[in-house]
């Protein structure tokens, strides 16, 4: 890491402002960027004060309390974060992702071209659902980006974004999409308790939950050094429920899995009914432990049906990062396991603010090889 300091670096001083949608996060680096950069003053903060404000019928407004001229700014926002509210016309209202991404426009907003230099970092890419066009569909992540580019955004950040090509639509803008493979992997493994014998026996099954996931599997599948399995994802596609086609059958393709540990990997569990469908299925295979790995846990229809597959003893448990929001509800769930993203979004930051590269911290391959050649 270049030894170069956060406040009197290459670009001047390093500002993250951090919606009200990301503060435990926002926080967390706040603290690892003082570590990195071995600044001791407990007064002293990387946050810029800013005050969001709603309006009694529902517009918005954000203020810079604080100077950023000059700064290298860092505007972090969790366009998932439904446990934010506002009172609209009397009403409580929760902020949707539409609502989430407008604040961060405001916030450049409000910049008002004075800092040196714009970055937005979101973990949970805005419209990243709404990647490509089969009909007369909106394509919403892509209008995004171009609006950012077109307020003079340097860079953007995400995590998994569900399809990198997304890029594509900013080919003259910085645009990062970073795993969090290595770190899910390094608390899984160290969590479970899993052994080097289980590793070398292959014991473990890495499964795809539908052909679009498969890529991510043969990843983990590679660095772990373990075999794969695919679920094929039926849909009836003649009708629509809830916005999507329903599924009606989920069918296995793979090694047998009488008595072996399954880790179900996917980039985002929204509602979870295509995971629970697949570990009951495991299960009345013989399966033996079952675990699901995610990067984020939407739970858009709550966790009571995996409270109710955990006590079954049909999961096991459901890894994620805290990238966006979980409630604490679900976060002492005894089946729920976060993995804490902060210090290496921290990292990033730190380098991004250096000029420094980021090659080395994109390659998950090599950072999870070394996890599992030291846990053997």
């Amino acid at each position: 890491m270049p030894d170069v300091s956060l406040t009197s670096g290459p670009l001047g001083e390093l500002g993250l402002i951090v919606l009200r949608s990301i503060t435990d996060l926002g926080n967390k680096l706040d603290k690892d960027l003082k570590r990195i950069s071995n600044i001791d003053d407990s007064d002293f903060s990387f946050i810029i004060d800013i005050s969001e404000t709603r309006f009694s019928n529902g517009e918005g407004k954000v203020q810079i309390d604080q100077s950023v001229r000059g700064k290298d700014i860092f505007i972090l926002c969790d366009i998932g974060n439904y446990g934010v509210t506002y009172k609209m016309f009397g009403s409580e209202n929760r902020m949707t992702p539409d609502e989430h991404f407008a604040d961060v426009k405001r916030v450049i907003s409000a910049i008002n071209g004075k800092a040196k230099r714009i970055n937005v970092v979101m973990p949970l890419m805005y419209g990243s659902r709404q990647h490509r066009r089969k009909s007369r569909e909106s394509l919403d992540c892509a209008m995004a980006l171009h609006e950012l580019q077109n307020m003079g955004v340097h860079g953007v950040y995400t995590f998994d974004v569900h399809d990198p090509n997304v890029q594509n639509a900013i080919p003259l803008l910085s645009f990062e999409n970073i795993y969090p493979t290595a770190e899910i992997v390094k608390s899984f493994l160290s969590k479970e308790k899993i052994s080097d014998e289980e590793l070398d026996s292959k014991n473990i099954i890495i499964i795809s939950p539908d052909t679009g996931a498969m890529d991510r599997a043969v990843y983990y599948s590679n660095v772990l050094q373990q075999d794969i399995g695919l679920f094929y994802k039926r849909r009836d596609y003649s009708r629509i429920v809830n916005g999507k086609n329903p599924i009606v059958e989920h069918r296995y393709i793979g090694k047998d899995v009488d008595g072996k540990d399954i880790l179900i990997v996917d980039d985002m569990i929204a509602s979870g009914e295509s995971v629970l469908d697949i570990a009951e299925q495991l299960k009345a295979q013989n399966a033996r432990r079952i675990y699901c790995a995610v990067s984020f846990a939407l739970f858009t229809e709550g966790p009571k049906k995996f409270d109710e597959y955990f006590k079954k003893g049909l999961l096991d448990a459901v890894y994620s990062t805290n990238l966006t929001y979980v409630p604490d509800e679900i976060r002492n769930k005894p089946w729920f396991k976060e993995v804490n993203l902060a210090p290496l979004l921290s990292k990033f930051i730190y380098n991004i603010n250096c000029d420094a590269s980021l090659s080395g911290m994109l390659d998950k391959m090599r950072g999870i090889k070394r996890i599992v050649r030291k846990k053997k």
